[in-house]
């Protein structure tokens, strides 16, 4: 999907009335279940995290790490929590934690634990 697509779709999505988006969202999380449940979904690989990791190391780690995830969804994620660490001060060992959580909580919504394949 293009950001182009995905604008239209944000403008689309908020044009809506609160009941329709839901079924909008309901409709998505469904059509989300039908591409989940196409084949299994590899198993992360097992890359450990350094001890002095920065918040950007940490980014291309889990990108690598759970390579299966849309890079664009991810990566806009991790823009917020990385704009935290910059703009605010907040602490990457912090920051990187929320990162690791953020992609592993996507990864277990792509695929259930009893489907990963290695």
């Amino acid at each position: 999907m293009t950001p182009a697509d995905e604008n239209k779709l944000l403008q689309l999505y908020r044009a809506l009335d609160a009941e329709s988006r839901k079924g909008l969202l309901d409709y998505a999380e469904f059509l989300s279940g039908r591409v989940a449940s196409a084949g299994p979904v590899p198993k992360p690989d097992d890359i450990p995290r350094p001890e002095d990791e920065t918040v950007v190391a940490s980014i291309r780690r889990l990108s690598e790490t759970y390579f299966m995830l849309d890079k664009g969804v991810m990566l806009h994620k991790a823009a917020g929590m990385m704009a935290e660490h910059v703009l605010q001060g907040r602490d990457a060992a912090a920051v990187i934690d929320d990162l690791e959580a953020a992609f592993s909580t996507a990864y277990d919504k792509l695929s259930p634990k009893d489907s990963a394949v290695d």
